[in-house]
């Protein structure tokens, strides 16, 4: 089983709806984990949006990262710039990706506008999933 590693700084939004689409979209072929630099809760417009495509995400909790897991990880994507540069070293046979995506949490404007943002962010990630599902399969 491949293992995949989704990190953004708090693991509140970007990366637990990576983590809800991954397991949906890449099936038991890989076991999906995400976790953040550190531990901001989980978003519940992140899980507001994700139940709009019929995913939920509301079991997940916000992690900090698991140095065993990300050593161990086949893949490792982050989310945001920040990730990506406070991320660990990792050994070389850990694949690394990059999605910068903007994150929803800093949006502002009334609530629709907000819950637009989350929208958007959200339908980017999993477009990029389906993308790498089929560049992995």
């Amino acid at each position: 089983m491949r293992k995949i590693y989704f990190l953004c700084t708090g693991n509140s939004c970007r990366s637990q709806m990576a983590e809800g689409f991954a397991k949906q979209i890449l099936g038991s072929d890989w076991q999906v984990e995400s976790a953040g630099i550190e531990k901001h809760g989980l978003n519940p417009l992140a899980v507001q949006v994700m139940a709009e495509k019929g995913i939920d995400i509301s079991k997940q909790t916000s992690k900090l990262i698991d140095m065993d897991y990300l050593m161990h990880a086949d893949l490792v994507v982050t989310l945001c710039g920040d990730a990506r540069d406070r991320c660990p070293i990792t050994p070389p046979s850990v694949r690394k990706l990059h999605w910068p995506l903007q994150d929803p949490a800093q949006a502002t404007g009334d609530k629709e506008a907000v819950l637009n943002v989350f929208r958007e962010v959200r339908d980017e990630i999993q477009e990029r999933i389906i993308q790498l599902y089929q560049l992995e399969k």
